[in-house]
C-alpha cells in the first residue's frame, strides 16, 4: 500500500510521531536501519524503553503502520520526517552523524514536491547549512523550489498523557513561506495548534531555548537544595508554598541529576560557522556545572548519613531504587543512577537495585544484583536511596522497613525519610 508519510528513525522521537500520524488516519511507514528492532515492531512487540505499550504498537499496525528497513520505501511518500537521535559528542558539539546518514538515505530517493521535515535536535542554522546541502547534492533537487524543507523542534514529554501530539502546539519554520505552509498543512492534521516561526533558524532556536530553560531552572532548584540543607530549611515545603504564587513563578524540583534526551546548548559549542565567540550563554554553562555536581553531592550525603549512624561507606549494603531518568518509564537516557552507582562502588559499597521497569542493569559492563523482594532488601540494606519515584513504590511502607532512606526526589511523606 502507498504511504503518505515516512518517519525516519523510530526512537524516542519517531515512534510517538508515527503513532500520532496513524491515529490521524495518515498512511505511515517507519524507517529504521536496525533490522532486529524493526522485526520486533512488526511482530507487535514494544520498544524496551517503555515509551509505547504492546497494545499501542498493535493498534498502530492495525491502523496501517509499516515498519521497514527498505530505503526504497522513502521514495514513495509525500512527507518525510527525520527523527534521528542527536547527542553531545566528546568535544561538547552536537553530533549530527545520525541525521547525516538519514539525510543521505532520503536524498538518494527524494522526489519533487516532497515535504522534508527535521525534528531532531539541531543547532540554529543546521537545517539550512547542514541538512539542505546533503539533500540537494544527493537528489539533484533544490530546496524551496523542487521540494519543501522545514524544521520543527520536538516537544515530547515521555509518559505525559496530557500533553500528546494532539494537545501540544507545534512550532514550524520553513526555508520559504511555501515550505512553512506545507509543513503547517501536515502538522495541522496531528495537533490542535501550529505556530509559524519566521524561518528554520528561529524554529531551531526555540528548541535551544526550551531545553536550556529546563536545565537552568533545575540547576537553580539543585542549588537551593544544597543551600536549604545547610540552613536546616525544608526546601520541599518552600517549593510547596512558592508554587501557590499565581504569576511569575514555575516550580522546578531538585534531584540527583538531569536525565533525558534533550541536551543544553551553548553557542560556543555550535557548528564552526554558527558560533558566537565571546558571547557564551554563561547561565547554561553554569547550569551544566551545577547539575553535573549533583551525583557527587548525593554521594556526600550518603557518606554523611552512614557515618552519623556509625557505619562506613566501605562494606555498606546500599539499595538503589529507580534507575531510569523519568518515573514510570524504562528509558535510562541520561539517568544519574550509573554515576552514583559507580561512585558508591569505588567507595567499597555493596550494591543492589530495584526498578519495576528494568529487569537487568549493568554499570560499566558489570551487572548489579536486582532485589527480588523490595521490602526485604530495604530492611537488609544499611542505606536505601530513592533515585526515581515510580508510582508503584509505597514510600511510607519503605520508610518503615528501611534502616536509612535517602529520598532524592522529595516524594516521601514529611519526616519519613532524609530528603536531598
Amino acid at each position: 500500500m502507498p504511504a503518505d508519510l515516512a518517519v525516519i528513525g523510530l526512537g524516542h522521537l519517531g515512534l510517538p510521531l508515527a503513532q500520532a500520524a496513524v491515529a490521524a488516519g495518515i498512511a505511515t511507514i517507519g524507517y529504521d536501519t536496525d533490522p532486529r528492532f524493526v522485526a520486533e515492531l512488526a511482530a507487535g512487540r514494544p520498544p524496551v524503553d517503555g515509551s509505547l505499550s504492546a497494545a499501542e504498537i498493535r493498534r498502530m499496525l492495525a491502523g496501517g503502520f509499516r515498519p521497514t528497513t527498505d530505503p526504497a520505501e522513502l521514495g514513495r511518500v509525500r512527507t518525510a520526517v527525520i527523527c534521528a537521535p542527536t547527542r553531545l559528542g566528546p568535544d561538547r558539539t552536537l553530533d549530527l552523524s545520525a541525521v547525516e546518514a538519514a539525510a543521505r538515505t532520503l536524498a538518494a530517493r527524494l522526489r519533487p514536491h516532497t515535504t522534508v521535515l527535521l525534528e531532531s535536535a539541531a543547532y540554529p542554522g543546521a537545517t539550512e547549512e547542514f541538512l539542505r546541502p546533503i539533500l540537494e547534492a544527493g537528489s539533484g533537487l533544490r530546496a524551496g523550489r523542487d521540494f519543501h524543507l522545514a524544521h520543527s523542534p520536538s516537544r515530547l514529554d515521555p509518559g505525559n498523557r496530557g500533553h500528546d501530539y494532539a494537545h501540544t502546539p507545534k512550532v514550524i519554520g520553513g526555508l520559504t513561506p511555501a515550505c512553512t505552509e506545507s509543513a503547517a498543512a501536515f502538522y495541522s492534521r496531528l495537533t490542535d495548534k501550529v505556530v509559524r516561526a519566521r524561518g528554520p533558524r528561529e524554529a531551531e532556536t526555540v528548541g535551544v531555548l526550551e531545553t536550556n530553560y529546563r536545565h537552568v531552572n533545575i540547576a537553580l532548584a539543585n542549588e537551593m537544595a544544597v543551600l536549604c540543607h545547610d540552613l536546616g530549611v525544608d526546601l520541599w515545603d518552600v517549593i510547596r508554598c512558592a508554587e501557590t504564587k499565581p504569576y511569575g513563578f514555575q516550580a522546578f524540583r531538585p534531584g540527583p541529576g538531569v536525565g533525558g534526551h534533550s541536551v543544553p546548548l551553548d553557542p560556543n559549542y555550535l557548528s564552526y560557522n554558527s558560533r558566537t565567540p565571546g558571547h557564551p550563554l554563561r547561565m547554561v554553562g553554569l547550569a551544566e556545572e551545577i547539575n553535573g555536581r549533583m551525583p557527587q553531592y548525593v554521594i556526600q550525603r550518603c557518606a554523611t548519613l552512614l557515618n552519623e549512624h556509625g557505619k562506613s561507606a566501605r562494606g555498606a549494603r546500599v539499595l538503589l531504587l529507580g534507575v531510569t531518568y523519568k518515573p514510570d518509564l524504562a528509558d535510562q537516557e541520561g539517568s544519574p543512577a550509573p554515576e552514583i552507582a559507580t561512585r558508591l562502588r569505588d567507595m567499597g559499597a555493596h550494591l543492589t537495585y530495584h526498578d519495576p521497569h528494568v529487569p537487568h542493569w549493568r554499570v560499566r559492563d558489570v551487572p548489579v544484583p536486582r532485589a527480588d523482594s523490595l521490602y526485604e532488601a530495604a530492611a537488609a540494606a544499611d542505606l536505601t536511596i530513592l533515585l526515581q519515584h515510580h508510582r508503584t513504590y509505597d514510600l511510607q511502607g519503605l520508610a518503615v522497613k528501611a534502616q536509612l532512606l535517602l529520598d532524592t526526589r522529595g516524594a516521601s511523606p514529611a519526616g519519613a525519610a532524609y530528603r536531598l
